[in-house]
Formats: structure tokens, sequence, C-alpha cells
């Protein structure tokens, strides 16, 4: 089969793609902030543990309700130890990740929750719109969403300012520690939602589900343009270095290319991102002034 298959191609954009661009969303906020989440695939697997067997029982209100719920709460602990203790970020959302991946285990006990109702999987596998799979539609709407936060709105421009010079913004009296704290937040309920959607879809809540997802939402936000310096990025270019991923990882498995050379790529992909960005990319904008 061919990557350029239209069958493979609407299938890769409209089906497989929207997990890696929700995670991507919030990975770059929280890069914008000259931050990192390394917790949200592990929040990915609590909230789909926690809430399983809600969705399973049709209970979609009180499911949604306790993912989302789990979500918050991680973020917002990452927020307290970011922005209030002072732990930086990698290590923060490091120690949330192993006590969100561990409780998930605890929860499962070693088993899966599966076999949920058709009126839950018609969340990523029913189409309101012919043509358009309810989780493309749903992607769409959150981007819309995410990008008027981000660019529209009054917490969108104390993000960027706060991932550009934090002690500044809050000297000018923007409460930059709140703003960062409900980035991670943000972060947080996006991936109970990934977890949410990934039940949905492969009709079962499987602690083993983050797979890929840390790292390649990295890659994708990096590969968008995102600094790590801070202060730089878009939920726009997310999703353009979310498909470049895909599509990379696509093209790999078409070609039997084993996971383990793909992970590698991935991580070449990365590390190159970062080396544009120290030396070409601020040789760019030393000419362009």
């Amino acid at each position: 089969m061919s990557i350029l298959n239209w069958n493979n191609l609407s299938t890769v954009m409209l089906q497989q793609a929207p997990f890696t661009i929700l995670m991507s969303f919030g990975m770059t906020m929280a890069i914008i902030t000259k931050g990192i989440d390394k917790s949200m695939a592990s929040i990915v697997v609590l909230a789909s543990m926690l809430s399983g067997n809600f969705f399973k029982n049709g209970n979609l209100a009180m499911g949604l309700l306790a993912a989302l719920a789990v979500g918050a709460a991680a973020g917002l602990l990452n927020g307290i130890l970011i922005t209030r203790v002072g732990v930086a970020p990698f290590i923060a959302t490091y120690g949330t990740d192993f006590i969100a991946l561990g409780l998930a285990y605890v929860v499962c006990a070693g088993t899966y929750i599966y076999d949920f109702p058709a009126s839950f999987r018609a969340l990523t596998n029913g189409y309101l719109i012919p043509g358009m799979p309810n989780i493309a539609l749903v992607t769409i709407l959150i981007f819309i969403l995410l990008w008027i936060l981000t660019r529209k709105t009054i917490f969108g421009r104390n993000m960027y300012s706060a991932g550009f010079n934090f002690k500044a913004t809050i000297l000018s009296g923007i409460d930059a520690k709140k703003t960062v704290t409900l980035v991670y937040i943000i972060n947080g309920l996006l991936a109970a939602f990934v977890g949410v959607l990934y039940m949905a879809r492969l009709n079962a809540a499987d602690p083993n589900i983050s797979g890929n997802l840390c790292l390649d939402s990295i890659a994708a936000s990096l590969i968008g343009g995102t600094s790590f310096g801070g202060g730089k990025g878009s939920v726009s270019n997310a999703v353009i270095g979310a498909l470049i991923i895909v599509f990379i990882r696509n093209g790999m498995n078409i070609m039997n290319i084993s996971t383990n050379w793909q992970q590698t790529v991935v991580g070449l992909v990365i590390i190159f991102s970062v080396f544009y960005e120290m030396t070409i990319g601020k040789l760019t904008n030393k000419q362009a002034r």
C-alpha cells in the first residue's frame, strides 16, 4: 500500500492523527511557557482506567466527568509544584507521570475494561457529518477553541508573556503563576479527554495505551516551531507538526520498519528541531532584523 493512497491518507489524517494533535496542543502550550509536560501520557492512562466502568455501564456523563476531574487534578498538581513550590517543570511533571501511571496500575489490578456500548464508541467511530469521523470533528472544535483562547484572549497574551519573561510578567502586574497553572490544568483536561477517545476507538481501557504519545507530542510541538526558550509557538503549527510525525510513523509502518527504528527516527527529529531552533532559526531572526 502506498502512503499517498487516498484511503491511507484519510485514515491517517481523520482517524489516527487526532490523538497526537490533541496531545501536541497541550505540549505546545506548556513549552510556550518555557516548561514541558511529561505527565500527559500517564494522565491518559489513569483517566481511562478510572472512568472506564462508567462508560461501560452506559453512564456517559459520569464517565466524562470522572475523566476530566482526574485530568484537572493532575494538571493542578503540576501547576502548584511548578509555580508555588518552585520545582522545575520537567521534574514536577515527571513525578506526576510516575504517580499517575502507578495509580492506574493499582486501579486496574492487571485487568482490562472492554466491550463498551455502541453509543460511547460512536464518539470516535460515528459520523455526524458524512465522510468525517466524529473524532476529527471533535479535534477541529477543540482546535478552534484553543486557537481563540491562545490568540484572542488576555489569557493567551499572558501565556506568551510568561514564557518570554516570567519575572518581568509578574512585575508588570500579571498573575503569571495563575496563568501557568491554568496551562497545566488545560493539559490535564486534554490528556484525560484523549484517554476517553482512546477507549472509544479501541473498545478497551488498556494501561499500556500511552505508547509514544508523549514523545510524539514533543516532536510535533518542536517541528511546529515551538521554542524551548519559551514565548513562541502556536496550536495551528502544532497541527502541522503532528501530521508530519504521524505520517513519518505511517510511512515506516508501510515499509515494515521496526518500532525500535521508528523511535530512533522520532528522537533524531526532536534533536534536529532543537538544533534548528538554536542555530539556523536564530541566524534567520538576526538577518531579518
